[in-house]
């Protein structure tokens, strides 16, 4: 069996799908590229059981028909020395030997079996299926998943929630500290549903999804999930766990409401929060007439820091506190140039919303308070 492929494109699939694989996988199989060659075809999956991600890359000068196995590591190894030009690729189906031909040299090593790799998984005959388009995708996976959590005791918090309705798709992401909620809103032809999607497949998805124009077609069964997009296709394990009542979490009629710039409130944080004490991470918010102070201290190393911003807000004074690595994630995260905050008390979650969403976008953000010492 014969084909030959450009190099740079054939190392820039296997980069992508090469994400999926484990370094130290239970089944030793799953440490390779799984190459199926049909026609003028060349097909690639990586798999780590739960996660597999398969793609199709156009080869010239193609022989024969072969499924084999090789190496990953070894493989992008090889292909990262190469600068762009054409390998011809020459697989023995007798005994798996592999040769790499370049206009240089020849690059000898010997493949295995592919049909120990394990199939890729099916979805049942009653399935869901939606169509997203690639830009609101990856503004759900982007603005969410920042947010969720590394708890293995409360898994559905360790993906993003997808609610499907028939107007629009909600992407939440939540570790119970932190809370953000997207809803995009598009048409979708199907009952209302959902499915938490784990982590590690939405960010090899961001990845995928970059340079994809085409919408995305969803569908999923009670198990799995497949991403069809263009040039790839994933299928996933989904996360089988109650997501919480996110809705039953955010406070409602805020009656403390303030806009301030997110640049200059996330600078001023970033500086005032290096000295706060080092396990609580706590900054004072005292909010009072068009200004904020921002305040931390470390009594152990006897070290503060204050600072005031500018903001647009008549009320009364409050005080609350958050923990500044929580707080500066969200602004991170956040695109508007102004944002709101609602407060309701100092123990009440504080909720931050862009002052200006992106088109067909609604963004919210919510934080837990820390108890502070007035």
């Amino acid at each position: 069996m014969n084909f030959t492929v450009s190099s740079t494109a054939l190392l820039n699939r296997l980069q992508i799908i090469g994400k999926t694989i484990n370094p130290k996988s239970p089944l030793p199989i799953l440490e390779n590229f799984l190459l199926k060659l049909e026609g003028d075809t060349l097909t690639i999956t990586a798999s780590d059981l739960e996660t597999t991600l398969t793609t199709s890359i156009p080869v010239v000068d193609a022989s024969g028909e072969i499924t084999v196995a090789i190496s990953a590591k070894f493989l992008m190894d090889t292909l990262r020395e190469f600068a762009e030009q054409p390998l011809k690729f020459e697989i023995n189906p007798e005994n798996l030997a592999i040769v790499i031909k370049t206009e240089y040299g020849n690059y000898n090593f010997i493949g295995q079996k592919g049909d120990e790799f394990p199939a890729m998984p099916e979805l049942e005959d009653e399935f869901n299926t939606i169509t997203v388009s690639a830009e609101s995708l990856m503004s759900g996976i982007n603005k969410t998943s920042f947010a969720t959590a590394d708890d293995d005791l409360r898994p559905a918090m360790t993906g993003i929630f997808f609610d499907i309705k028939p107007d629009n798709l909600t992407y939440v992401a939540t570790d119970a500290h932190k809370l953000v909620r997207l809803i995009s809103k598009t048409a979708n032809e199907t009952e209302e549903a959902s499915f938490v999607l784990p982590k590690k497949p939405a960010n090899i998805l961001r990845n995928v999804i970059v340079k994809e124009n085409n919408d995305v077609e969803i569908s999923f069964d009670k198990k799995n999930i497949i991403f069809k997009l263009s040039e790839y296709l994933m299928i996933c394990r989904q996360i089988e766990a109650r997501f919480p009542n996110y809705n039953g979490v955010i406070p409602q009629n805020n009656p403390f409401k303030l806009i301030v710039d997110r640049v200059v409130m996330l600078n001023a944080l970033r500086r005032v929060s290096v000295f706060s004490n080092q396990g609580t991470g706590l900054v004072k918010l005292s909010i009072k007439t068009n200004e904020i102070l921002l305040s931390a201290q470390d009594i152990d190393f006897s070290i503060s820091a204050e600072e005031k911003i500018a903001c647009q807000y008549e009320g009364e004074n409050i005080n609350i506190g958050f923990k500044a690595p929580f707080l500066i994630d969200i602004l991170n995260n956040i695109s508007s140039s102004d944002i709101i905050i609602e407060l309701a008390d100092p123990s009440r979650a504080g909720v931050i919303l862009p002052l200006e969403n992106e088109p067909n976008e609604e963004l919210l953000t919510l934080i837990m308070p820390m108890l502070i010492n007035d």
